[in-house]
């Protein structure tokens, strides 16, 4: 019992200390890592902290979670392995001022943070294995990079990191920082990578497929490392598309240059989100990577831009906790903006802010506005309110004082972790302004003030003999206009703006009220408005809508296909014809709308029903990306084919890393169970 006691004391005191880094200073971390069997997920290594106390303590932790084996070695002398599955435990009296070295050697299958694809079909044996799609890549934030690396989670901690990775040869390996290194063994290259500054460990990356790599130089000299799979050599240039002109134009609008020795892109697949900003190393989703008529609608721009922006608002500067996290996120949305801005124009730029106010504004209607100072937020909130509040105070205190305060913030805080208040404070210096109203009104309340964003779309854009036109109502505003009361007004607004995106949301309001002419408009997000809107064709409009397939867009093509083939059932096999060797995006959106309709058409090549069949039911198997799969799995589901091949797929599904591609398979399952 007395036992029991002082292990409950001790446990008490040491996670009643919670800011470690109050204590102790961890400067450096020199880690290799070595894969054992792939298929078991397996993975060891050493990792060596240098660290100085600040304050004496008697114990200090490394975040270690669930690992199979890990113990470590203080000062080349102390041995010891107190482990509680969390933390490995590091008792000693140390004293202030005191300098430490600690070798952390570990194993692990790690269970998150770290996920290996594609290797479940192979041996695992490591000397000879030969996949052609097998990758290995690592998500710290919001799972923690100590779930594979002995590190410390609290993000106020920055370490600069160098790791060695040992991997089969033929395989590339992609970390942090710059490739020193790389030694070439029998059967296994060992790559290190060393880094020249702090950072918090979720941002510690590594990536590892079959690789091929183009380099491209910014005006600053950094080099912009973008790598793609070999077989998609033709899609690196629209996928990659601006990289180049973003990273020198953020660079020059932000005033601090780029703080890292090199910029590198690496395209994985099931990723868990679209991107995420790993210093100098940002990982993607491969459903980014696109041919050039994807690059219309779904193209890696937007991604590409935030991403590149965390790389000083997140990873420069850090904040200290979830409440000022709007510093990372709003921030990284809204110089996304101004990059797209300075490539698609001030147009893009509005419509974009249109949108986000929208997505606010749904929120807010439906109770969920919160303060931008709330950790709980949503995403919406930080990202897109954030952006939205950056926007509005550069408006306020104007370009020179809010460029001043951005290039002083940075520079004061570098490598440092950051609150509001020193963002706040760096604008006020600049600009003489007292923001403390500022501050309340669109920080810390919870309201979205929606009034107040609105009116910032104010704009002149109609011509005076629109206004003398005798129509009631004022044409000002940029784009909540009703085209519901005045459908011929908005018809000649068509003709005389040339915002593309305006045309657009003016196609979506007028419906089916739509003139012949309007099909003769080139711009594609007008002729993609007309293909969404216009479900129910008008025999007159048949042959003016048919021109749709011929658009240089995969979303217009599937839309007008799926709505052509309903409209008229006697021209059935002439739209599949026309369609049949279209794929789409990464996600064959087109081929298999064009599959299920082959399927269940009258008389369209009976005889390839089973290939077809076969065709669809495999995308729905774990070969493919999660994206693929869960559109397979629809269609399958909506012509009532998902057989037991297909189920049991689906099943396997319930259990991807992938959390909304898991929850979708459970909740199909279940849908389908209710039905039968």
């Amino acid at each position: 019992m007395k036992n029991l006691v002082v292990l409950f004391l001790f446990f008490i005191g040491f996670f009643g200390f919670s800011q470690q880094a109050e204590y102790v200073d961890f400067k450096s971390a020199k880690a290799e890592i070595v894969f054992g069997d792939l298929k078991k997920k397996e993975l060891r290594g050493r990792v060596t902290y240098e660290f100085e106390i600040l304050k004496n303590i008697d114990s200090i932790f490394i975040d270690a979670k669930d690992f199979d084996n890990i113990k470590y070695q203080l000062d080349e002398r102390f041995e010891d392995s107190l482990y509680n599955g969390k933390q490995l435990i590091i008792k000693h009296p140390f004293k202030a001022n005191g300098k430490h070295k600690i070798d952390v050697i570990w194993e692990t299958t790690p269970k998150k943070a770290m996920y290996f694809i594609d290797w479940e079909n192979e041996s695992g044996d490591f000397e000879k294995l030969n996949h052609q799609k097998g990758q290995v890549w690592t998500q710290g934030q919001g799972k923690y990079t100590s779930n594979w690396l002995p590190s410390i989670d609290d993000m106020n901690e920055k370490i600069e990191f160098d790791l060695s990775i040992t991997f089969q040869n033929d395989y590339r390996v992609i970390s942090n920082g710059e490739l020193t290194d790389k030694r070439i063994n029998k059967s296994s290259t060992t790559w290190h990578y060393d880094m020249q500054k702090p950072m918090s460990s979720y941002l510690v990356a590594l990536a590892i497929g079959k690789y091929d790599k183009k380099v491209e130089y910014a005006k600053s000299g950094i080099p912009l490392e973008m790598y793609y799979y070999p077989e998609d050599i033709l899609k690196f240039e629209p996928t990659y598309r601006y990289t180049r002109q973003m990273f020198d134009f953020l660079e020059e609008e932000i005033g601090v240059p780029y703080p890292w020795q090199n910029y590198k892109q690496v395209p994985v697949k099931d990723f868990l989100y679209a991107g995420m900003e790993n210093t100098g190393t940002t990982i993607f989703a491969d459903s980014f990577v696109i041919d050039s008529i994807g690059f219309v609608d779904k193209n890696y721009v937007n991604v590409n831009a935030h991403e590149l922006a965390h790389q000083w608002f997140g990873n420069l500067v850090t904040a200290k906790s979830g409440t000022h996290h709007w510093l990372q996120e709003g921030f990284a949305t809204y110089y996304a903006l101004l990059a797209e801005r300075d490539i698609f124009g001030d147009d893009y730029y509005y419509w974009r802010l249109y949108e986000y106010a929208q997505e606010l504004l749904e929120q807010d209607k439906a109770g969920g506005s919160t303060s931008l100072l709330d950790p709980k937020s949503s995403s919406t909130t930080f990202y897109k309110k954030g952006a939205w509040v950056l926007h509005i105070l550069r408006e306020r205190v104007g370009d020179k004082a809010f460029k001043k305060a951005i290039k002083n913030y940075l520079k004061k805080h570098q490598f440092k972790n950051v609150e509001t208040n020193d963002f706040i404070n760096e604008v006020e210096k600049a600009s003489g302004e007292d923001l403390s109203e500022f501050v309340e009104f669109w920080l810390k309340s919870k309201s979205l003030n929606y009034d107040e964003i609105e009116k910032r779309f104010f704009k002149n854009i109609i011509l005076n003999n629109l206004i003398h036109s005798g129509y009631p109502v004022s044409f000002d505003r940029y784009y909540p206009i009703d085209c519901d009361g005045y459908p011929e007004a908005c018809k000649t607004i068509l003709l005389v703006t040339s915002d593309e995106f305006l045309k657009g949301r003016i196609v979506e309001q007028l419906g089916s009220n739509i003139s012949k002419s309007t099909f003769f408009n080139k711009s594609l997000k007008v002729r993609q408005a007309i293909a969404r809107t216009m479900r129910d064709i008008p025999l007159e409009l048949k042959a003016d809508y048919e021109s749709l397939l011929n658009d240089k867009s995969y979303i217009t093509i599937e839309i007008a296909l799926f709505n052509l083939w309903n409209n008229f059932p006697k021209d059935q096999k002439k739209y599949l014809n026309k369609t049949k060797g279209i794929i789409g995006f990464s996600d064959k959106n087109v081929r298999m709308l064009w599959l299920t309709l082959a399927l269940i058409s009258d008389d369209f090549e009976p005889e390839n029903n089973q290939l077809y069949y076969n065709e669809l039911l495999d995308y729905s198997s774990s070969k493919y990306g999660f994206e693929v799969r869960m559109n397979a799995f629809r269609y399958l589901a909506w012509i009532q084919s998902c057989g037991d091949d297909c189920q049991e797929n689906l099943k396997e599904a319930t259990t991807h890393h992938n959390w909304r591609f898991s929850k979708f398979a459970k909740d199909l399952l279940k849908n389908m169970a209710i039905k039968n």
